[in-house]
């Protein structure tokens, strides 16, 4: 039987016995055939392979796999060797809690690359490691491999590879909060973006950061607008990150006080794609926003913890609006009052009283209202506002315009001496 024949055979077994098709599959590629035509037939074989490990979620296998294929790696050209090898690499990565082990065998590889002299594939996989210890929160480690990697890659003068460092660099410094550093290696990603062919999808990374960015900085609506094109692209693509990217442009709008668009944005053609918990997450915050409902709030943030509470990027902002609608919710209630307790407050808003009291404490040295804690009483002494002095004001604007007479005449001056 030839190899093609043997290759669908094996296909053909994969649907029935999948354990049968992976040792026939690994006997076809690890064959001593290699002329042209059984080199294409095993690509494909080793494609086939991948996708039934996936399917028995066998991360070991693969990673054995990449092993094994190295007499085979010598004979093919060294960009098919790079090809393969990363999409073995990305075979692991769909099956779930393999993240140390991709760890380990990205290692593996980039020594392998080392010995065998190939820089291209080295430098990428060394992206892929960097990537993953951004993933498993060691910042430092991945610092230090973006670091090595800019400096080679920069000689080398490869744009497109450069783009990728630097935006993985800025997704590094966000998570450290270290948001210049991060801004401008966002800036250095770009700039080198303008002057190459981007692919879409990298394209759709960078606004997705870039939106990102904005909303740390408290700019939502131009951080709406780059989540907008980074979601167009996405859906595009048909990508699984469209759906992050809809809730980041749904969370802008509430961030945004415009609540009321959401079921709009969600119940259009391409919101309509992604219904699910993801979406149905980001419906009820902007319901409890709309209500100015702090119970609702907490309610949804604990129903959906895993879509709010885990999305570290969702979860920074929904804490500040908590804490808004908190605010606008003690100032509503202490209005009427000159003088209330405490326990009152905090049984009207549903909260504990220490939490109302360190809440009622902070909005006092903010300024947001005129009060005083008694707290041998228990209670919240609130003040008339004060008149505005406009004395200060009127004072400030005749030393300004004195000022300008004052030049005036000192130009003059210099003029008739001159």
């Amino acid at each position: 039987m030839d190899l093609a024949a043997e290759l669908k055979a094996c296909q053909e077994l994969a649907s029935t016995s999948s354990q049968d098709a992976v040792a026939k599959l690994k006997a076809l590629v690890l064959n001593d055939t290699n002329d042209v035509e059984a080199v294409k037939v095993k690509e494909q074989a080793i494609q086939s392979l991948c996708e039934v490990e996936i399917k028995q979620q066998n991360a070991k296998g693969l990673s054995d796999l990449l092993s094994q294929l190295r007499s085979f790696f010598g004979i093919i050209p060294k960009a098919k060797t790079a090809k393969i090898v990363r999409s073995i690499i990305d075979s692991i990565a769909k099956i779930p809690g393999s993240t140390q082990l991709q760890v380990d065998v990205c290692k593996e590889q980039v020594e392998w690359a080392k010995s065998e002299k190939r820089t291209f594939l080295r430098q990428r996989i060394e992206l892929r490691l960097a990537t993953l210890y951004l993933e498993t929160k060691n910042y430092q480690e991945s610092l230090a491999l973006i670091g090595t990697l800019l400096s080679e890659v920069k000689k080398l003068d490869d744009k497109l590879l450069l783009v990728d460092i630097h935006l993985l660099e800025s997704k590094v410094h966000h998570a450290l909060r270290n948001m210049p550093k991060s801004r401008a290696a966002l800036t250095a990603a770009r700039t080198a973006a303008n002057s190459i062919y981007v692919p879409l999808q990298l394209q759709a990374e960078i606004d997705c950061q870039s939106g990102i960015l904005h909303a740390e900085e408290k700019d939502y609506k131009t951080a709406y607008s780059y989540f907008f094109e980074s979601f167009e692209q996405y859906n595009t693509l048909d990508e699984t990150k469209a759906v992050d990217v809809l809730k980041y442009m749904l969370l802008a709008k509430i961030m945004l006080n415009q609540a009321d668009d959401v079921p709009a944005i969600i119940g259009s053609k391409a919101g309509l794609k992604y219904t699910g918990k993801e979406v149905d997450a980001m419906r009820s915050v902007a319901k409890a926003y709309q209500d100015r409902s702090l119970q609702t709030f907490q309610d949804v943030l604990v129903q959906y913890k895993e879509q709010l509470v885990d999305d570290e990027i969702i979860h920074a902002h929904l804490t500040a609006l908590y804490d808004t609608l908190l605010e606008q919710n003690l100032v509503r209630i202490i209005e009427p009052f000159n003088r209330v307790e405490i326990a009152h407050v905090a049984s009207l808003i549903s909260l504990p009283v220490d939490k109302v009291e360190q809440k009622l404490s902070q909005m006092i040295l903010d300024k947001k209202f005129a009060g005083t804690l008694d707290q041998g009483a228990g209670c919240l002494v609130v003040f008339e506002e004060p008149p505005s002095d406009a004395v200060y004001p009127t004072a400030l604007e005749v030393f300004e315009s004195m000022g300008r007479v004052v030049d005036t005449l000192f130009t003059r001056s210099q003029k008739v001496v001159a």
